[in-house]
């Protein structure tokens, strides 16, 4: 059942070291750091604007964990920076290679990104 929020689950407030880069120029990447997380996407923190539908790969430093994912929005912050919201291609993030329910975070995939949460 959807939040209040419109949203399809409960996304996790973290802050991630990610690079990000287009599949058109992968080698004008972009250190950045997410804002929250969940399987079907996150929220990234950028000084570039994206485009709406723009590809993205974003990349984990910490695990070089890669995703596909497309710009569902992009939002100027007041302090000049974007907030860029990120659908994941493929699929959601998948928990110990079972089926992920929409109602049901996958802790265990996020606890390889996280270890707070292992």
């Amino acid at each position: 059942m959807p939040l209040g929020t419109g949203r399809l689950e409960k996304r996790i407030e973290v802050s991630i070291p990610l690079q990000v880069s287009t599949i058109l120029d992968p080698e004008a990447a972009e250190q950045t750091t997410s804002e929250n997380v969940c399987s079907l996407g996150m929220r990234i923190l950028t000084g570039h604007a994206r485009e709406l539908n723009e590809r993205l790969m974003i990349t984990s430093l910490r695990d070089n964990m890669r995703r596909l994912a497309r710009v569902v929005y992009c939002q100027r912050l007041p302090d000049g920076h974007f907030a860029v919201g990120l659908q994941f291609q493929g699929g959601p993030l998948k928990s110990g290679g079972g089926s992920t329910s929409r109602s049901k975070l996958p802790i265990d995939r996020l606890a390889d990104l996280l270890p707070q949460f292992s």
